[in-house]
């Protein structure tokens, strides 16, 4: 397992600790803005705007994530919540030596969107060695909450 070579280009962990959220972001965005090329984030859309340690958030558009129905496909929202808890889950370990990979993801989606932007907001609930847990609203651009979701990643070891 490696690290996408836009990211082992343009961050380097020691960095990390002096980059601000925004900048952090913008290198989760890749070089162009517009996302990791080859990455589901890339083709939905998601684009990050704050990742910390403890709080990552992006947004992604409803446009061309929709269900034959026009909303907001559920499974759209969950692919954002995975990759915010997998990119916080991310700025905690030590890349060289471990990774965190999704294995349990729930949701509920509360309310349709079927225009414009979502942003989704992932808050570190619980960080441990071996397993952290975040917590993961998505709300429209009137900040209503159409999705809560739960994500669990574990870290695992990739060697050095």
């Amino acid at each position: 397992m490696t690290l996408h070579p836009d990211l082992q280009k343009a961050l380097f962990v020691e960095d990390a600790e002096q980059l601000t959220p925004e900048q952090l972001a913008a290198a989760m965005n890749g070089p162009a803005g517009e996302g990791l090329s080859g990455t589901l984030g890339s083709r939905i859309g998601i684009r990050f705007v704050w990742v910390s340690k403890e709080k990552v958030v992006a947004q992604m558009p409803v446009e061309g994530n929709r269900q034959p129905t026009g909303r907001l496909h559920g499974g759209a929202s969950l692919a954002l919540a995975e990759e915010l808890a997998s990119v916080g889950s991310f700025m905690n370990v030590d890349p060289a030596r471990q990774a965190a990979v999704g294995v349990d993801l729930s949701a509920t989606h509360v309310r349709g969107a079927s225009a414009g932007l979502v942003t989704g907001e992932a808050t570190l609930a619980y960080r441990g060695r071996s397993i952290m847990v975040w917590t993961v609203e998505i709300k429209d651009e009137q900040g209503r909450l159409t999705s809560l979701a739960r994500c669990t990643c574990n870290v695992i070891s990739i060697g050095a």
